[in-house]
């Protein structure tokens, strides 16, 4: 057998067993898959915060170096998202999944053996390809193999499958620190990743083929409209913008790097100026190539509609009010006395307000609240939530209060303001729009773990602490500010993180 046939059999999308094919809720089997992706992805992200300390031990490294074990996933998760999503319309979504998780748990395993920091961010810039495997295809494979009349719902089960995962991340994190080893907050993706291979294997549809055989049919989805060339990614007729890409790339990895060598990475101090001036002549260079591409993945002409860019600046601020004081929050408490593992508990109340909030917690708020009037108490709320974290003693019970109201705001914010920016974007562009969400949660993520090392740096663990937590209650009234109503294009599907 050659190699190109050997490849055609490896990328073949395989059926599912027609019993399973043929059962009248197979969809939610699907649904049950693509939640085990969407938990991985966000314990993932949770969680390695709480192993930065013991990292900066084991290899006897700063905390602005050991920062770049999240910031390197967040990076390659931010270049691929939409190459991947392209090449999974070629390949298959559910090959594409699988492999993800395949991926994802090769590299989890090599980043628990890493001998060396450097060893351990190369292994989890692998595992953010398995990441975005997994995250470009998500949504898809949820609109492909649900019925129309179950897609709100199913979309709520995934949301809160995210949400468990944000939440759980910490407090497994803290206790697998203090009473196993770090490497075992890589070695618990292992066994999760195995699951996800079969399971995906099993009970997801083809995405490639003809439809499976059923014994009742199903709806299938409205063909999509033909490709706008100057908005919709260019994802249909085989071409990619490679340039846009590497430039995004470059302007993000130089910001962060300067953010790092600011924070104590050994590095010249006037490289910061250096890295500062590439990473805004890059991003120019990004604005004219994306105004003159056939296909653009920042799509101009989306981010130009109403309420598209403050609203995409809105979710960038949301996930950086969510991801600051989750790296700051155990530097914070470690620093007050309080073991890793309590730490961990405590700074789980944070994403556990926030995955309550974003899934049910609208009920507690009046029905006739449009999303704009939610997203703007939610940021309110959030703002409040911080500056107590900032004003108030640090310990595990004094801490508590704060967290859960910073939380419970963000869950009302960023739902309500994704909604908002799906609306206004038409449907035919909703791949695109989904995207840009993706990579302003991806950019705010990533800004949300340097910030923090930056503070602490500047002005110490308690000082600077507290002046970062200042700094987050000020973007977060910026973002009652930058909040508007739109003009709606489409009703919203359900909620999303």
């Amino acid at each position: 057998m050659n190699a190109t046939a050997l490849a055609s059999r490896l990328l073949a999308e395989r059926p599912r067993p027609r019993g399973i094919a043929g059962w009248r809720h197979a969809h939610w089997l699907a649904v049950g898959t693509v939640c085990l992706g969407a938990f991985l992805g966000q314990l993932t992200a949770s969680v390695t915060a709480l192993v930065f300390p013991a990292l900066g031990r084991r290899f006897d490294a700063g905390f602005a170096a050991v920062e770049w074990v999240a910031l390197a996933y967040l990076l390659v998760l931010v270049a691929l998202l939409a190459p991947i999503g392209w090449l999974s319309d070629l390949v298959g979504r559910k090959t594409m999944y699988i492999g993800g998780f395949a991926v994802f748990g090769l590299a989890s395993l090599g980043a628990g053996f890493a001998g060396s920091l450097w060893v351990l961010v190369a292994c989890r810039a692998v595992q953010a390809v398995g990441g975005a495997m997994m995250q470009a295809n998500s949504v898809a494979l949820v609109a492909r193999g649900v019925p129309e009349h179950a897609m709100r719902r199913a979309l709520g089960i995934q949301a809160a499958a995210q949400g468990l995962g944000l939440a759980l991340g910490p407090s497994l994190g803290g206790l697998l620190v203090e009473h196993a080893s770090w490497r075992w907050v890589f070695w618990i993706n292992v066994p999760v990743g195995v699951l996800g291979i079969l399971a995906g294997w099993f009970l997801l549809p083809r995405t490639r083929t003809e439809p499976e055989p059923r014994t009742r049919t199903h709806a299938v989805p409205t063909p999509p409209t033909p490709p706008n060339p100057r908005r919709d990614g260019g994802r249909h007729d085989g071409r990619f913008d490679l340039p846009g890409m590497l430039l995004l790339t470059g302007a993000t990895s130089a910001l962060l790097l300067a953010l790092s060598t600011a924070s104590g990475l050994p590095l010249p101090g006037w490289l910061v100026a250096v890295l500062l001036f590439a990473s805004a002549v890059l991003a120019l260079a990004l604005v004219r190539q994306e105004r003159r591409a056939a296909r653009p993945i920042l799509a101009p002409g989306l981010v130009n509609t109403p309420g598209v860019r403050s609203g995409l600046v809105v979710s960038l601020i949301g996930y950086l009010l969510l991801f600051c004081p989750l790296v700051l929050g155990p530097v914070l408490l470690t620093d007050a006395g309080v073991p890793m593992a309590r730490a961990g508990l405590v700074i789980t109340l944070l994403p556990a307000a926030f995955a309550v909030a974003a899934t049910v917690g609208g009920a507690l708020l009046p029905r006739g609240w449009l999303d704009v009037t939610r997203c703007r108490v939610g940021a309110s709320v959030a703002g409040v939530g911080l500056l107590l974290f900032a004003l108030l003693p640090v310990s595990g019970a004094g801490t508590a209060a704060p967290l859960l109201i910073a939380g419970y705001g963000l869950g009302l914010l960023l739902p309500a303001n994704n909604a908002l920016v799906m609306r206004a974007i038409p449907a035919e562009c909703s791949a695109v729009g989904g995207g840009m969400v993706n990579m302003a949660r991806s950019l705010g993520t990533a800004l949300g773990t340097a910030l923090p090392v930056l503070g602490v740096h500047l002005a110490g663990a308690a000082s600077g602490g507290r002046t970062v937590l200042l700094v987050l209650a000020a973007v977060a009234a910026a973002a009652v500010v930058l909040t508007r109503p739109v003009r709606l294009t489409r009703p919203a599907v359900g909620p999303s993180f």
